[in-house]
């Protein structure tokens, strides 16, 4: 157990799974999306749906899908946050099968018309998992440096992907890939022991068969990267 785990994540709010977890769950789909959404649909079950409103659930998600991150002590105004920027939501409860208490679904639109469509938990501690992106399950928590992609299950793909983290000196350090069907459409979850260039994130989507390329950092240096 680390240290980590026993004191909890520096927040704002009363609760680390009803807090600090969905300012977490929002921050993470709004790095899916790319953007701050125009609009979303913030579904809310179990504990979250029953106890979120009281705890600060919904002021968290709205807040992580700003971009605001958990210790932030604007946290508790996002929702006139969100409105100043333009952000249309709704809250409602939802009915799961088989889900941990504490999950949002949240479907979201950016201003350029991208959609998303995320399923996650707070786990307790601050600490979330991801179990389905856009119809494609998943499981990954943020907690690495982390690569999301979205591609042609075709192959020659995976290695595609591998190599050029192999060229750049980043080590995986897990893996995991999810597919709809054979041959259809797949996800990619590569959780990297090193930051990962953002330059890297372009190339790689315009490789054949990929869709769309996502890197979540843990920590988010400035880059200058030239060539």
């Amino acid at each position: 157990m680390r240290l980590f785990d026993v004191l909890g994540p520096v927040m704002i709010g009363p609760s680390s799974s009803h807090t600090a977890g969905a300012a977490r769950i929002g921050y993470t789909a709004q790095k899916l999306l790319g953007d701050v959404p125009a609009e979303a649909d913030i579904g809310l079950y179990g504990s979250f749906a029953t106890t979120g409103r009281g705890h600060g659930t919904d002021r968290a998600l709205v807040a992580g899908l700003l971009g605001l991150r958990p210790d932030d002590p604007r946290l508790p105004d996002s929702f006139a946050l969100a409105e100043e920027a333009g952000m249309k939501f709704t809250i409602h409860p939802v009915e799961l099968r088989a889900a941990h208490p504490n999950t949002a679904v949240l479907t979201l639109k950016s201003k350029a018309g991208r959609i998303l469509v995320l399923k996650a938990a707070s786990v307790g501690g601050g600490r979330i998992r991801v179990t389905e992106i856009d119809g494609v399950p998943a499981d990954f928590g943020g907690d690495s440096n982390t690569l999301i992609i979205h591609n042609e299950d075709t192959p020659g793909c995976i290695a595609e992907v591998t190599m050029s983290l192999a060229q750049r000196r980043i080590n995986i350090a897990s893996m995991q890939v999810f597919r709809a069907a054979t041959g259809g459409y797949a996800v990619m979850v590569l959780e990297c022991d090193s930051h990962i260039p953002h330059v890297l994130e372009q190339q790689m989507a315009v490789m054949p068969g990929i869709r769309k390329v996502t890197c979540l950092n843990i920590d988010e240096p400035e880059e200058c990267e030239e060539g």
